[in-house]
């Protein structure tokens, strides 16, 4: 049986900010014997001194210091755990993880998570990133709560629901400085298969990977995610297709050109996406929130 209590650290904690035994018995309603006898005692069980006495004047030792100090972690944990498990009484989860394709950036939630957390200060959230069919995965496996824009349409099999948020164009784009930005006429397999494409890795690790606009025995980079295809292709190690306003950024900076290609890529929709089992309050505000306004743009991550 542990012989310290959450008691004990509450009034060892007490007596240190007030100064004394007798202030730490005002401010926790007992008479100074009571407080007296559970640092006595707690000091007996654990055969450490906690304070120097000299009369009314008290000092944590050494090791009473050690104790108040990780003590202080355990009563501030204690005491959200209280408010966790009124927040479950009351239908919000503890904790809430959202899963974010990578071509987008979390930071672009900014506005909507300050306002979350008006509102469920205790819910923990947690944002993590998967590419293409990685971020269906990690909600059928449940490691995360709800999709905010997952790239294409979910697997089979069912379990989730799925409302498309919106459309995101790709353009081909080459470096100015590649061999292919040379052609003036619209790029055909043949062309393409000369040369290196640059891809995204599909984070999934249990469904099958997609592959997007490559070419069979065609030499691929492949990369973590589009801020590095997009860094690639303006270096001109390969070529690939952007989505549009990565494209645009580029050829606008002069990094990157625009080339029509014979098999274009159609525009990618993404979705937001929850497990149809689940109805906790979190996943009901976020839900709610995203529908209300679903313009993916202001989530891309921009060079």
């Amino acid at each position: 049986m542990l012989k310290l209590s959450l008691d004990a650290l509450q009034i060892i904690d007490a007596i240190d900010r007030r100064g004394s035994f007798a202030g730490a018995a005002k401010e926790m309603f007992r008479v100074p014997s009571t407080i007296s006898y559970t640092v006595g005692k707690l000091e007996e069980d654990l055969g450490v001194q906690l304070f120097e006495r000299a009369g009314p004047k008290i000092e944590l030792t050494a090791a009473g210091r050690e104790l108040l100090r990780e003590g202080r972690y355990l009563l501030k944990a204690a005491g959200d755990l209280e408010c966790r498990v009124r927040r479950v009484s009351s239908g919000w989860e503890t904790e809430f993880v959202i899963g974010m394709d990578s071509l987008f950036s979390p930071i672009a939630l900014s506005e909507d998570i300050t306002e979350f957390y008006a509102c469920a200060d205790q819910t923990r959230l947690c944002i993590v990133q998967e590419s293409l069919s990685g971020t269906w995965e990690a909600l059928l496996d449940g490691r995360v709560d709800l999709l905010i824009a997952a790239a294409g349409e979910g697997p089979s099999g069912g379990g989730y629901a799925a409302l498309p948020l919106a459309q995101i164009p790709f353009v081909f784009t080459v470096s100015p400085a590649h061999p292919l930005a040379r052609l003036s006429r619209p790029l055909t397999k043949d062309d393409l298969q000369e040369y290196r494409a640059i891809s995204v890795a599909d984070s999934a690790r249990r469904l099958p990977v997609r592959t997007v606009g490559l070419l069979f025995g065609q030499d691929v980079l492949t990369v973590p995610d589009m801020r590095t295809k997009y860094e690639f292709q303006a270096a001109a190690v390969g070529f690939g297709f952007l989505p549009e306003p990565w494209a645009r950024h580029g050829i606008e900076s002069g990094l990157l050109i625009e080339k029509d290609v014979e098999e274009a890529r159609s525009a990618e929709t993404f979705y937001l996406a929850w497990r149809s089992a689940e109805e906790g309050q979190a996943l009901k505000w976020w839900i709610d929130r995203m529908q209300k306004n679903p313009s993916l743009l202001r989530l891309l991550k921009t060079p």
